[in-house]
């Protein structure tokens, strides 16, 4: 039997999809704090060991109020670039709270981090020798390559032999030629094995080979392992949860059981980012056309991959729910594809999926949009980005973040 998230969870709060949509328009992503918060508190409480950080990875969602939200309850973060860390500060995040995890960046992006003060991560020799001319006599950390990957599809494998991010475990003599050249002190290393493992091992895996090299050097403050904690995307299929007790239970007993051979109590941070924003955001889309085409049928709404481009890119599984009239609908379930309005074959949101009945005029929800949704949004078509709107603790909403207007098309050009 299906189980419908927004009714379990109470999404909406005091408010309903159509109250929504007529007040902030279709599309629309709507976060929910409470949600936001609870995987907060999961991260945080992962471990016992003291000496231990949760970097939310803003890349999932970088929206303002979300990142105000992840600092209240104590996460600190890593940023891919300047625009990252630009908006972190003005989230109120300190230069100590950053991790800069850098890849293939220029000169002007390194010095960028580097004049504020923040750590910056480096994943090749070549990358580390122009660190080491920008700021010699620096604190820096390194990103190794453990040779372990995981992940949900072949592009978000971020570690292994096929991938381009980090150093080989075997570099690791150059390497410390490179930061004695320099007189750089090595304080971090890190690492990132791909995204969305719903099973602890393959991670633990990565975790020993990290702490591994973490031996061969004696300067080192902390040890960043990653993110990649998943999330059931097809919740309504049944899908179980990564099991988060026994994923602590296990990681506490190896990090306690290293330190202990290790002699210093060092700093282990990890970097989540679907798992802290991916199931507070729906994404609310509205049907325009029915329409059956030899033998399939098309549902024609406004969520084209401009809005969310998971399903596009990945392949990716999104559940849906159909709202009439506010609630959600559950009878007369028939074979659909969903599609949204973009000029190309591929803009499909769902393919075959068994829904409730739909009329044109149903709004529909796309569940577990809150991390790389509005973040890998874009203009495409010239479609303007939606509104987000946030749901907060007492039920009531916000907008957070307005809709594109047309004149936001024609901002920069000159």
């Amino acid at each position: 039997m299906k189980t419908y998230f927004t009714e379990e969870t109470q999404f909406f709060g005091k408010s309903d999809p159509v109250e929504l949509v007529k007040e902030y328009g279709s599309p629309l992503y709507v976060y929910n704090e409470s949600i936001l918060r609870k995987r907060c508190k999961e991260m945080a409480n992962l471990v016992s060991y003291p000496n231990f950080k949760v970097n939310y990875s803003i890349k999932a969602n970088s929206s303002l109020e979300l990142l105000k939200i992840a600092k209240d309850e104590g996460l600190v973060a890593d940023a891919m670039s300047p625009g990252e860390i630009h908006v972190l500060f003005a989230a109120g995040f300190k230069p100590e709270d950053i991790f800069y995890i850098s890849n293939n960046v220029s000169e002007e992006e390194m010095q960028f981090a580097i004049d504020r003060g923040i750590i910056i991560s480096i994943d090749s020799l070549s990358q580390l020798k122009q660190y080491g001319k920008l700021n010699p006599g620096g604190n820096v950390a390194i990103r190794f390559n453990p040779g372990v990957g995981a992940g949900h599809h072949e592009k978000v494998v971020t570690g292994g032999k096929k991938t381009k991010f980090g150093v080989n475990m075997n570099k690791i003599t150059e390497v410390k030629k490179i930061l004695e050249t320099h007189n750089l002190t090595l304080v971090g290393i890190n690492q990132h094995i791909g995204s969305l493992f719903m099973e602890i091992d393959s991670y633990l895996e990565g975790v020993k080979s990290v702490l591994s090299i973490a031996e061969q050097f004696d300067t080192l403050e902390f040890v960043d392992f990653g993110g990649g904690f998943g999330i059931p995307y097809e919740k309504q299929a049944g899908e179980a949860r990564l099991d988060l007790e026994d994923a602590g239970n296990k990681f506490n007993a190896l990090l306690t059981a290293w330190v202990e051979k290790y002699g210093k109590p060092l700093t282990f941070k990890i970097e989540p980012g679907r798992y802290i924003s991916g199931e507070c955001g729906v994404l609310i889309g509205t049907v325009h056309t029915i329409k059956q085409n030899y033998d399939l049928t098309f549902v024609g709404t406004d969520l084209g991959f401009n809005v969310l481009s998971r399903p596009m890119m990945y392949d990716s599984h999104h559940d849906i729910e159909i709202f009439k009239d506010g609630k959600v609908a559950k009878e007369n379930e028939k074979v659909v594809t969903v599609v949204g309005n973009i000029c190309e074959s591929g803009d499909i949101m769902a393919k075959d999926r068994a829904l409730a009945h739909i009329d044109e005029g149903d709004l529909l929800g796309v569940m577990n949009a809150g991390a790389y949704g509005y973040s890998m949004a874009s203009n495409y078509n010239n479609r303007l980005r939606p509104a987000e709107v946030l749901i907060q603790q007492d039920g009531s909403h916000r907008m957070i973040r307005r809709r594109d207007t047309l004149e936001d098309l024609m901002r920069n050009f000159v």
